[in-house]
């Protein structure tokens, strides 16, 4: 019997001897298996939001004029606050989301200038940003920064920086 050893990165002669001798099953492990372990490998397990869980801002509120440099200050109802790295169930920390929207909420929370974490537990955090208008949203992140399952995040509001 003639083996052929396609791995790991099979060629066309090779994919066309896989499909001759009937190895649909090889080709299909050989095509999928190295996408299919990357994607589980990459999507951490969502922690479980308890219902009624939410967070807000006690400051600044929708629509309210600050100066450049102010303080958010950030509620949350029905879970605890717990640094990054510490898995507690019903906790996680918070992260300020500014002038941009949540990315997929299936995956860690980007840190970047629009995503600040705030993974030691605090619940208010000093930001500084130029005049003009500006969006804030808070998402919680778990042990690992993924948002909860559903997510806990408040609705977006509207800074202007004056």
């Amino acid at each position: 019997m003639n083996q052929h050893h396609c791995l790991p990165k099979p060629t066309t002669g090779c994919l066309a001897r896989l499909l001759r001798h009937g190895s649909v099953a090889a080709l299909l492990l050989t095509v999928l298996a190295p996408s299919t372990r990357d994607a589980l490998a990459q999507s951490p397990v969502r922690q479980p939001a308890p219902k009624g869980a939410q967070v807000y801002f006690h400051y600044p509120l929708d629509g309210l004029r600050v100066p450049e440099r102010f303080t958010v200050r950030m509620g949350l109802k029905e879970m605890g606050v717990a640094p990054a790295g510490t898995e507690w169930p019903n906790s996680g920390h918070h992260h300020l989301l500014i002038d941009t929207d949540p990315g997929p909420l299936d995956q860690p929370i980007p840190s970047d200038y629009n995503n600040i974490h705030l993974g030691n537990g605090q619940t208010e955090v000093v930001v500084t940003l130029p005049k003009g208008t500006h969006t804030l949203q808070l998402l919680l992140g778990d042990h690992t920064h993924t948002p909860h399952n559903p997510p806990v995040m408040s609705r977006k509001i509207t800074v202007y920086v004056r």
